[in-house]
């Protein structure tokens, strides 16, 4: 189980958001939204220990993790961030044998153990067509994927995410939520950062509202997360429209004109 406890994040002496409190445990999709700006990512770069809480705590299990070493950390939380480029020649399975790193002593190098874990991470996301490939010449979704199978081999319990589908066509965004939603049933819980409403409500577990430095937490934003809520979010008028497709209902957050 995941605890956040009162997080207070930010720059120096200037707190972006303040008062964070909520739970994660093994399978959930927990959505950050919010508007530009709002700290979603001060508050990921928080979680992951790029940034040193400015109060409050991040527990797992009973342990407050500001303990942990980077290596246990690794051990642990996947971070893929909005971005990620590489100058030098690494294939795709290259970069996924990285998830290995914390697992090998110094000066170490990947074991066929490690190959195997990584082989397997690729194959599946069906994307041991990209083994070979030079990740600098991958497209935006084929690198994506690259980086989710990264982090499952590395083997983490949770995988923290800024904007998974930024810059991704609407194909590549489908795929990456599927196969987020693949890890979640492994038992991975999956914190992402998103500016796509429809993302919380088709694939979240629990939403949480990012906004004038303040969280507001929605369980089950299926059921929960409603129109005022996003309207007051993004300062929008906006509707969440259902739509029927055999015997499931689809909820999409639609503009109003």
């Amino acid at each position: 189980m995941l605890y956040v406890k009162d997080l207070s994040c930010g720059y120096k002496d200037k707190p972006i958001v303040e008062k964070v409190s909520f739970n994660g445990k093994p399978g959930d999709i927990i959505c950050l939204l919010g508007p530009n700006g709002s700290g979603k990512s001060t508050l990921i770069k928080t979680l992951v220990g790029l940034l040193e809480p400015m109060e409050g705590s991040v527990y797992i299990g009973d342990e407050n993790i500001k303990t942990w070493t980077w290596n246990r950390r690794a051990k642990t939380i996947s971070y893929i961030p909005q971005t990620f480029s590489s100058t030098f020649q690494y294939t795709g399975l290259d970069i996924v044998l990285m998830g290995r790193t914390s697992y090998l002593g110094f000066g170490s190098s990947p074991t066929e153990e490690d190959e195997r874990i990584a082989l397997e991470a690729m194959e599946m996301l069906k994307i041991l067509n990209l083994k070979d490939k030079i990740y600098s010449k991958m497209s935006g979704g084929e690198r994506q994927l690259v980086k989710i199978a990264q982090a499952i081999a590395q083997q983490s319990k949770i995988i923290i995410m800024d904007e998974p589908t930024n810059n991704l066509d609407f194909g590549n965004q489908i795929t990456t939520l599927n196969y987020l939603n693949k890890c979640a049933d492994r038992g991975m819980m999956v914190i992402m950062a998103t500016h796509f409403p429809e993302q919380a409500l088709s694939f979240g577990t629990k939403a949480l509202l990012v906004k004038n430095g303040g969280v507001e937490v929605v369980e089950e934003p299926e059921k929960n997360l409603k129109d005022a809520d996003l309207k007051k979010l993004y300062d929008v008028d906006v509707e969440i429209v259902e739509l029927r497709r055999k015997d499931k209902i689809v909820k999409m957050c639609l503009p109003v004109y």
